[in-house]
């Protein structure tokens, strides 16, 4: 599997799809408009091992609720997630059982090259 959870909105978001250059056959969840499953946010909880990891705490809904003031257990945040879309960290990579969370230039670098790296092994000899 292959996809993509993003914002399509987001400029950054947009400028790190541009940067990594995703083939087609990547699934693109403009979350925003295809607001996110129970069952797609618990899967990329097994990828990611905490819901903390996939919360975004610079959204302005966080600070806006008093969250920041808050003691937030991973069940809180992922029902925050659910009823609110900003709260999910994004762009969020998925390729195959990979996860890469997030627009860290730490993150977006180690995407680049798993990315390259898998674009040469799939691509076929002549």
């Amino acid at each position: 599997m292959k996809k993509v959870y993003y914002l399509s909105t987001c400029s950054t978001c947009r400028r790190i799809i541009r940067e990594v250059e995703p083939d087609s056959e990547f699934v693109f969840q403009d979350i925003k408009n295809e607001t996110i499953s129970k069952a797609h946010l618990d899967g990329i909880y097994k990828l990611s091992g905490s819901y903390s990891s996939i919360f975004n705490k610079q959204a302005r809904k966080y600070r806006e609720m008093g969250l920041h003031s808050q003691e937030l257990g991973e069940e809180r945040m992922r029902q925050l997630i659910l009823e609110e879309y900003t709260f999910l960290k994004r762009p969020i990579f998925i390729i195959d059982n990979q996860i890469f969370i997030g627009n860290s230039r730490k993150v977006v670098n180690e995407l680049s090259t798993f990315m390259q790296i898998h674009k040469r092994h799939s691509v076929s000899p002549n």
